[in-house]
């Protein structure tokens, strides 16, 4: 009887395993009405729960998540580490068949190639959210922020590491993945005058800087351009501009930690956000670019000419991925650490 009742409760957790699906991503990066669709579909229990970087999301896989989570959604730079420290798994493609839907240029992706672990979920750049009272121009410059003589107000700064560090190289003159000792202390020393400035609001997460903004605390704030679109919603107070030194380009995608508890859910959820339909609905919810060739055929002609979510072809040109810096990441590391500790 003991033995029975074990197998019952065995058999009774694993069927409670496949109606169950956790989902570990960014801070209010999915339209609820595709998680309530996906359900009704599948019968399958969405939860969520969020993070508002991607070191914190690596954090807590490696503190004991990768058992707790089915489904992350790491943006590019991160994913080859990741790869690297055993957190992910292979995806089972032929549980994907909406792949085929990804434009090719993200199809087989060098941080990624043949998207053996990942598949694209949204992309887009990191600029300056800033209100239209204060600058009565778009901020042409990122000296806004790094330079006090051209302040006007309060900023907040991104608490990301690449992303920000990127954004103070490429102030100095250098590439987002520059590893050149000379160029990081030029780095750290304008990032450092920008955190003591009596304008700063110190670190924060693209949603929480765009609410500052939203609240009057803020003039400008260093966010992801589909934060600053989705948060403004097309209010004309507020604005979103790449300066002219250039800034980040970003892919976010989805994949599925090694040790999940649930991969046949994930693989479900990933095929459902890869539907053309599903794929047009999360980026005009997003107010973000998307990976899905069949997906942008469906968008509306207002989310295919907003500049702020398609960049021009300038601005592509001084705009870049940041790339796994590898043997460098000790670089990288010790110049955040004091940016955070002085």
């Amino acid at each position: 009887m003991k033995h029975l009742l074990a197998l019952i409760t065995v058999l009774g957790l694993a069927l409670a395993q496949t109606k169950e699906l956790r989902v570990y991503t960014w801070t209010e990066y999915i339209d609820p009405t595709i998680v309530s669709d996906f359900e009704k579909q599948t019968g399958i229990k969405v939860n969520i729960t969020y993070y508002e970087s991607n070191e914190e999301m690596v954090a807590k896989l490696q503190a004991g998540g990768l058992g707790q989570y089915d489904l992350v959604v790491p943006s590019d730079f991160i994913i080859p580490s990741m790869v690297q420290l055993k957190l992910l798994q292979p995806l089972d493609k032929s549980k994907l068949p909406n792949v085929k839907n990804l434009d090719p240029k993200f199809a087989n992706p060098p941080f990624d190639p043949g998207n053996q672990y990942t598949v694209g979920y949204l992309w887009g750049t990191v600029g300056l959210m800033y209100r239209t009272d204060v600058f009565k121009t778009p901020p042409t410059s990122w000296g806004v922020i790094f330079d006090p003589a051209q302040q006007k107000g309060r900023f907040a700064l991104m608490d990301s590491q690449r992303e920000m560090l990127g954004i103070a190289l490429r102030y100095v003159g250098q590439s987002v993945n520059s590893a050149d000792p000379a160029a990081m202390k030029k780095a750290i020393d304008v990032l450092l005058q920008a955190k003591k400035s009596k304008n700063s609001l110190g670190f924060q997460g693209g949603v929480s800087a765009t609410k500052a903004l939203l609240a009057g605390q803020a003039v400008a704030a260093v966010v992801y351009n589909q934060d600053a679109l989705r948060t403004a919603a097309g209010n004309p107070k507020y604005g979103f501009t790449i300066p002219k030194e250039g800034s980040t380009l970003f892919i976010d995608s989805m994949a599925i930690p090694a040790r999940a508890p649930n991969p046949d859910a994930a693989h479900r959820f990933i095929n459902f956000i890869l539907d053309p339909k599903i794929g047009a609905r999360l980026a005009e919810y997003q107010q973000s670019a998307t990976p899905n060739a069949q997906a942008k055929k469906l968008l509306k002609q207002s989310t295919l000419k907003n500049p702020a979510i398609w960049p021009s072809e300038a601005q592509l040109k001084v705009l870049e991925y940041i790339l796994d810096a590898g043997k460098n990441s000790r670089l990288f590391d010790e110049a955040w650490t004091q940016v955070k500790s002085r």
